[in-house]
């Protein structure tokens, strides 16, 4: 019987889970004290029923709950499927922006309202988004993530989604910080190196962070991705992008996620030595919480070495990403005409371009 501690500050890990509902090894991570969050993944998905009894076990488990999180993001990145609208791509909002700006504003509100109440009735309390990566037509790994090629649209549009979560009781994570869209490499497989200057990147790629951080972005992810010309530690575990120009230039107050430090992209410089090394590296670099997917021996040892406490201001933080507003199950949502009408819109996207954007 796992003893169920109901007084355990969120911890800065975040962990995934086996399968569609929890095992006793999946319970005693997640009571470990180190542990602040799971992250869900199609795997974890049988059915609507059964993915709102998964999230009600795991944030029953604990006080405070723990954070449940997904890449939800629409078109490829989109692990719940059956009972959930499919959400298009970002790269198709931009597509719309390209015939009429403000209907394309509209829809993208409708999007993120669509997704956010969704993964809401189901006790989901954020999704990993928007993708604020310019697409230079370069990165495959991100390709029609992004929501266009050019910042100025991708500011208004992303801001626009964040809307739509905000409405439906959800906040953002902006990532990949300060931009993946310029290099090949897939930072799941290989170590992406950007060789641009500092300037060239602040003039495009950091546009839409920091006009999303001005309205109130929830999160930010950066990527594990190398830029050289400004540090030769990736941006996820390097101080001068997190401390001095993500908190210090861009004044953010938000959380700060790793990506997955499981990735090959987080196994060099001073993530090389194993998965505690890479969280520490991390966390001092300025994350407040890192994720650790796919590998449960990883896990297993990350909640064994690692010495951490969460400070104040992360725990402030890391509330503030919980899920807000009344909550309804499917049935209720779908009787309501604001998610109606939202849904309608999202459901046209790319197939009546003449009467949406006329």
């Amino acid at each position: 019987m796992v003893n169920k501690n109901k007084d355990l500050h969120l911890g800065p890990v975040m962990l995934d889970v086996l399968g569609t509902t929890l095992t006793e090894a999946d319970r005693q991570r997640l009571l470990h004290p180190l542990t602040g969050g799971v992250i869900l993944f199609s795997r974890n998905f049988e059915s609507p029923a059964q993915l709102a009894r998964l999230t009600a076990e795991i944030h029953a488990l604990r006080t405070p709950a723990l954070l449940i999180a997904v890449d939800h993001e629409g078109g490829r990145v989109q692990r719940f499927r059956d009972g959930f609208t499919a959400i298009p791509a970002m790269r198709e909002l931009g597509k719309a922006w390209e015939k009429n700006a403000a209907a394309a504003k509209s829809l993208a509100r409708d999007t993120g309202y669509v997704l956010a109440t969704e993964l809401r009735a189901h006790g989901v309390d954020l999704t990993f988004a928007p993708v604020l990566d310019v697409d230079y037509k370069r990165s495959s790994v991100i390709g029609d993530r992004a929501f266009h090629a050019d910042p100025e649209i991708i500011a208004p549009l992303a801001q626009a989604l964040v809307q739509g979560f905000q409405s439906g009781g959800m906040s953002s994570v902006g990532k990949h910080f300060p931009g993946h869209g310029h290099v090949r490499a897939d930072s799941h497989h290989e170590v992406p190196v950007d060789d641009r200057s500092f300037v060239d990147i602040e003039q495009c790629d950091l546009i839409p962070f920091r006009r999303l951080i001005g309205s109130g972005l929830g999160a930010v992810m950066p990527a594990h991705v190398i830029y050289p010309q400004v540090d030769a530690e990736p941006a996820g575990f390097s101080s001068k992008w997190l401390k001095r120009i993500l908190r210090g230039q861009l004044e953010f107050d938000g959380v700060i996620f790793s990506d997955d430090l499981s990735m090959e992209g987080a196994k060099v410089g001073a993530g090389a030595g194993g998965v505690v090394a890479r969280a520490n590296a991390a966390l001092t670099a300025g994350c407040d919480m890192v994720l650790v997917c796919n590998d449960a021996g990883a896990a297993d040892e990350l909640l064994a070495g690692l010495q951490y406490t969460m400070p104040a201001v992360g725990q402030a933080r890391l509330a503030r990403m919980r899920g807000r507003g009344n909550v309804h199950d499917m049935a209720q949502l779908k009787a309501l005409p604001e998610y109606q009408r939202a849904l309608a819109a999202v459901q046209a996207i790319g197939k009546r371009e003449g009467d949406l954007f006329a």
